[in-house]
């Protein structure tokens, strides 16, 4: 019941602490962080928990890769960073850098490369 309850409140947070998905764009905003996610990703979970937490007002562009459009918008940061077939969720695109992945040394990491963001 616990987990249920949890996983009500992250797609909660999700609809309403960040700015609506996003539309099928050519090319990806260098002034913009992109979140590459799905529901049924535990690490994006955390990522996203990790966001809310320390960065309540951060604006990220959330990106469903299960809706229409957000797969080849994901393709499109892949193919940025020239990340090959070697992408998974999640993805955080920052300007110049990314952030694949979600472990234990993620968020000093990603504490770095939002920097720029943050003004």
């Amino acid at each position: 019941m616990r987990k249920i309850f949890c996983l009500l409140f992250l797609l909660m947070l999700t609809a309403a602490c960040k700015e609506p998905p996003a539309k099928t764009d050519s090319v990806l905003a260098d002034n913009k962080i992109y979140f590459f996610y799905y529901n049924e990703c535990p690490y994006c979970h955390d990522a996203l928990n990790y966001l809310t937490q320390k960065y309540p007002n951060l604006k990220v562009t959330m990106v469903n890769i299960h809706n229409p459009g957000g797969y080849e918008l994901l393709l499109r940061c892949a193919e940025k960073f020239k990340l090959g077939n070697n992408v998974g969720t999640p993805l955080f695109c920052m300007g110049d850098r990314y952030l694949m992945g979600w472990s234990p040394q993620s968020p000093q990491q990603f504490d770095r490369y939002v920097q720029p963001f943050l003004n």
